[in-house]
């Protein structure tokens, strides 16, 4: 019996022993950068443990405005200090008298710490250049002046340039033929998410030293300075943003308290967004699940007599824009007297300055009757119905797309509303089914603006790599598919200046600026109510200078009460900002 349970027990033991032999091959020999279902580096991970170190740059690549300045993040050179300075007699004095930080300070700083830090953190003291010279000067183990790349505590056009986070088996999922950390960055909204795979990072920069158990220097104190290998890596993607314009645009959208809306400004000569902010803004705690992810300026939204702009080309070349025609303006769309806005007898281009829903229902009405299609087709035209962001063939992708997000517009969704008389009569002042994103409305005022030529909006001019030079560039691209005639945008262009000059224009506020605007309002019921009241989006679009066009804006405010939330003094400031800027 003795004998059995000794020889029991010896076979459990073996097993076990083998057990823990094969765990051994797999740890040490086999599954050393895959470990668990976690896909654990223990290699990493056992490095981890013998050194400390800190990341002077996390390796993703960068965006920059137009001018070449970071947006997302900025490099501020710092002062890094190691743990083992506590053990050391180092020369604090001279490094308190260069940075003019209190010796005291830096000794607790230097006490108090377990990993090698940057002086000040979260908020660093930012060295001059002379002062970074001077501390690399002293020579000093374990006390370094270095240039660190920190985020942005605000971000100027968050939602264009998209938000990055970590999630494993979407990193897994996009690039299942690339050994990457699982913790590595990945874009879920925006350019970040359009442009991720050439941002992937090659590997951080960082300053690193080996230390025991207890965290004392394990080989000396020589502190190394680790970076990856490829020299032309991170790369940079160049964006059109103008910096200095995005900044103070957003400070107008939260001067004018725009809750919901935002603004688009494109540059018309490159047909390049110059500004794009989008409310509400990104919160920062809840970043990922809240509404400021979304880009509002990319969303399709009701548009209202803006759409009128549309209903207008299509008269124009079908001719029926007969200045001598008078339209009954002291009537709604169903035939009932229009009480609060009762413009009697008006032609075509008062209507249209003064936008009387009248006159734009009933074109709407025969236009369709010549063509079921003429809406859609004027639309597409004037590049409402599509996307206008920038796409082709990059690399071995055949359809890149810069703004992945952007939905496309829309006239009709079903067939009664092509067809129903009155369901058209309500496309044509831009209400019922007929919706466009606010980048495709200042698309269409920069097409009107160029004479009818239709371009492809762009947010980034290039993908440089880390020493400047060119990896891939964006070139200007023309929309696919019928444009206007340039006789049709010129009289259009009449017409958008006209609500301007016209002393009854629904835009004869913008007179006095220094630049001549020309442009189209829209207030569009959204079918929503708030205490009975219901809620409208308020528009205006437009361009200028009218003589030598540069700028094309389109100002939205979303879901406000019709008494309130107006974009007119928001549009007008832009216009003064940028002819104060030229």
């Amino acid at each position: 019996m003795w004998r059995k349970r000794a020889i029991g027990w010896l076979i459990i033991c073996m097993i076990g022993l083998t057990f823990l032999l094969v765990r051994l091959v797999q740890v040490q020999l086999i599954d050393t950068e895959t470990f668990s279902k976690h896909h654990v580096n223990l290699l990493e991970e056992s490095v981890k443990q013998r050194t400390q170190e800190l990341v002077i740059d996390n390796g993703r690549g960068n965006f920059l405005d137009r001018n070449g300045t970071m947006l997302t993040h900025k490099m501020v050179s710092v002062l890094v200090l190691f743990p083992f300075l506590k053990k050391l007699d180092w020369d604090i004095e001279k490094v308190s008298a260069i940075t003019n930080i209190p010796a005291d300070d830096l000794k607790k700083a230097v006490d108090s710490a377990k990993k090698p830090f940057a002086f000040g953190q979260p908020d660093p003291i930012e060295l001059t250049k002379s002062q970074t010279e001077k501390i690399n000067k002293l020579n000093i183990p374990g006390v370094f002046a270095v240039e660190k790349k920190f985020e942005r505590s605000s971000v100027p056009a968050e939602q264009l340039l998209g938000l990055t986070g970590q999630n494993s088996k979407e990193l897994a999922k996009r690039y299942p033929n690339k050994e990457l950390p699982e913790k590595t960055l990945i874009g879920v909204s925006g350019l970040e998410e359009s442009f991720d795979e050439f941002l992937l990072p090659e590997g951080p920069s960082k300053l690193v030293y080996h230390v025991d158990g207890s965290g004392a220097p394990l080989f000396g104190i020589n502190v190394k300075y680790v970076d990856p290998a490829n020299p032309f890596y991170p790369v940079n993607i160049r964006t059109t943003i103008d910096k200095t314009i995005q900044e103070k645009a957003e400070a107008l959208v939260d001067q004018y308290q725009i809750k919901k809306g935002g603004l688009v400004l494109l540059n018309i000569e490159d047909n390049s967004v110059l500004a794009m902010v989008s409310r509400p803004a990104v919160n920062k705690k809840d970043p990922y699940s809240s509404a400021g992810i979304t880009n509002m300026m990319l969303e399709q939204q009701i548009m209202g007599s803006v759409f009128k702009t549309v209903v207008a080309a299509a008269a124009i070349d079908r001719n029926l824009d007969d200045p001598m025609r008078l339209f009954d303006c002291s009537k709604k769309i169903n035939g009932n007297p229009e009480l609060k806005y009762n413009y009697g007898m008006l032609n075509f281009s008062d209507s249209f300055a003064r936008s009387c829903n009248r006159t734009f229902g009933e074109l709407a009405q025969e236009l369709q009757k010549q063509d079921p299609n003429t809406l859609e087709e004027y639309a597409a035209k004037l590049s409402l119905t599509g996307s206008v962001g920038w796409q082709g063939e990059v690399f071995h992708t055949s359809n890149f797309k810069q703004l992945a997000d952007e939905d496309k517009g829309r006239v009709f969704l079903s067939e009664d509303a092509r067809t129903d008389k009155n369901y058209v009569a309500m496309s044509g002042i831009g209400q019922h089914e007929v919706r466009a994103t606010p980048l495709a409305v200042a698309n269409m005022m920069a097409t009107i603006a160029r004479g009818g030529k239709k371009e492809m909006v762009r947010a980034a001019l290039k993908i440089e790599y880390k020493n400047e030079t060119t990896m891939i560039d964006f070139p200007e691209k023309s929309l696919e598919g019928e444009t206007i005639s340039p006789y049709t945008a010129s009289k259009l262009q009449k017409l958008l200046r006209e609500v301007v000059v016209n002393p009854n224009g629904t835009g004869r506020w913008f007179q006095d600026l220094p630049f001549e605007v020309a442009g189209k309002s829209g207030t569009a019921e959204t079918g929503k109510y708030v205490n009975g009241e219901q809620l409208h989006n308020k528009w205006f679009a437009g361009y200028f200078p009218y003589q030598n066009p540069q700028y094309a804006l389109v100002a939205v405010n979303l879901d406000v009460s019709d008494s309130e939330g107006g974009v007119n003094l928001l549009f007008a400031d832009i216009v003064k900002m940028l002819y104060e800027n030229k």
